[in-house]
């Protein structure tokens, strides 16, 4: 996915557009309504995290492929509404004009238009625009005050900043002027089509933070952890990702890693390859905190590995040791038997965090080639080079 962080580890879509089944009938813009018909935990009793598996209904004619994602439409807390109606003054009956010049109530606007969660720097300066003279604004405002913005923007939501400085919104419309639209969230496909004809599924961490005295939750997730329960219906679009595909050719190894809920693409593959019957080779690298309460899809992935089709399965559970390991230690662990695949032509893939673990894996992948081939970092590097001039290194990363 080609995203941007949102609401800690949370991703928004650049564009809407749909997988090719239904690319002109449902997108962002006009969502399908699909039913919610699985939703539940998959993390156990204790863990630090709370990651579900959800199910969700396709119309028939929509279709997608192992590494397209799904887009979920939220909609922000109707508590988190009230609070910031509550701060403005306002009782949430007020007309306005949202996004397309069509008339809807502000309680509307605020619960399915408007992002008042994580607060953005661009707010902080867009109040500034309608109050220049405010004295907060001036520390704030503008790009020679950049760190301090996003310092004070940190933790905080919409309704802090209506909060800390009152009076400033004098007009109901002057929220779409400073807070930006509520977009879709992007979720990598954790099924494929072949398996479950009739529905896509994902994997989603809800995120839960306190912050500034204040409990707080992701929007999307916080919404599909809360309120999309079995036969809730949530508006969703298909979204294609053409640079994280299988290999065309079916007799290709395939290593792939994906701690944490980067694990919902390779499911997609797993089950991909498993339903044709392809006969290449599957190495999964799997990582999370602790194997009793963290091992995602334990049991589908154990079968899988019991019965041969998944060649190989290595896990790492950083905190069931007193030093941590994490999925490039066990790269490294593995790292001739990882050359040797690489050799033969295996397509190497990668899904999950961007901000360290995408990094720390390719460095490690550097480190296997560098030694497999007894070269140097530079020859590594040039190898890896043409690993993705052949796009057998791809990356899906958030």
């Amino acid at each position: 996915m080609r995203f941007t962080i949102v609401d800690m580890t949370e991703t928004v879509a650049q564009d809407g557009k749909s997988t090719a089944g239904h690319a002109s009938k449902y997108t962002r813009n006009n969502p399908y309504f699909s039913t919610v018909t699985y939703n539940e935990l998959l993390t156990g009793e204790g863990s630090e995290k709370e990651t579900r598996h959800v199910e969700l209904s396709l119309e028939e004619g929509m279709t997608y492929v192992p590494g397209d994602a799904v887009g979920i439409l939220p909609e922000n807390r109707e508590e988190a509404v009230a609070e910031v109606l509550t701060a403005l003054g306002y009782k949430g009956d007020e007309r306005v004009l949202d996004h397309y010049k069509v008339e809807i109530s502000l309680e509307e606007a605020l619960r399915t238009r408007l992002q008042i969660g994580k607060l953005a720097r661009s707010s902080v300066n867009q109040m500034a625009k309608i109050a220049p003279e405010h004295e907060g604004f001036k520390v704030m405002a503008g790009p020679d005050n950049k760190a301090r913005a996003e310092e004070y923007c940190w933790g905080r939501e919409l309704v802090d900043l209506v909060k800390d400085f009152p009076g400033v919104i004098k007009e109901p419309q002057q929220l779409f002027q400073v807070v930006a639209r509520l977009t879709p969230r992007m979720y990598s496909i954790a099924s494929s089509q072949l398996a479950h004809p009739d529905n896509v599924q994902t994997t989603v961490r809800v995120v839960r933070y306190d912050s500034h005295g204040k409990s707080r939750q992701g929007v999307a997730s916080g919404h599909i952890g809360d309120r999309a329960g079995t036969g809730v219906t949530m508006p969703i679009f298909l979204h294609a990702n053409g640079n994280f595909r299988l290999p065309e050719d079916t007799s290709a190894p395939v290593i792939m890693i994906g701690p944490g809920t980067g694990i919902a693409p390779f499911r997609s593959f797993l089950e991909e390859r498993q339903v044709k019957g392809e006969p290449g080779q599957n190495w999964l690298f799997f990582g999370e905190q602790r194997e009793k309460m963290d091992f995602l899809y334990r049991e589908q992935l154990h079968g899988m590995h019991k019965d041969g089709f998944l060649t190989r399965l290595d896990t790492a559970f950083s905190r069931d040791q007193h030093a941590k390991i994490y999925v490039q230690d066990r790269m490294q662990e593995r790292a001739a038997e990882l050359y040797d695949w690489l050799e033969r032509g295996a397509f190497f893939y990668v899904c999950g965090d961007a901000t360290r673990m995408a990094k720390d894996v390719e460095t490690a992948l550097l480190d296997v080639i560098a030694k497999g081939s007894n070269g140097t970092l530079e020859h590594a590097a040039a190898y890896l080079e043409t690993m993705k001039k052949q796009k057998r290194y791809q990356r899906d990363v958030y």
